[in-house]
C-alpha cells in the first residue's frame, strides 16, 4: 500500500494551470475534477477509462488531499508549488 507523504506527493500546483488549483501529477487534471466526478457517482473505473493517463494512486491521493484538507490540515503546504 502506498503510504500518505508518497500520494501527496502526486498531487501539485502551478501558477499557471487552472488559477494555481491542485491538479494530479504536474497535468491538467485538476483534482476537484476528479472529486466531482467520483461525487457524481462515477467509479475509480471509469475515470481511469475516461483517463487513461490516470493511475489508482491518482485517485486515491485526490481523496486524501480532500480528506486532509477538510480535517484541517495545511495540505497546500506540504504540495510541490512549480513557478510558470
Amino acid at each position: 500500500m502506498t503510504r500518505h507523504p508518497e500520494l501527496l506527493e502526486r498531487i501539485t500546483v502551478r501558477a499557471d494551470v487552472f488559477g494555481g488549483k491542485p491538479i494530479i501529477r504536474d497535468m491538467r487534471i485538476a483534482v476537484e475534477h476528479v472529486l466531482g466526478m467520483l461525487a457524481a457517482g462515477d467509479t475509480a473505473e471509469t475515470i481511469l477509462q475516461e483517463y487513461p493517463v490516470l493511475e489508482p494512486a491518482d485517485i486515491q491521493a485526490c481523496l486524501l488531499f480532500a480528506h486532509r484538507s477538510i480535517a484541517g490540515e495545511r495540505v497546500h503546504e506540504r504540495v510541490p508549488i512549480h513557478e510558470a
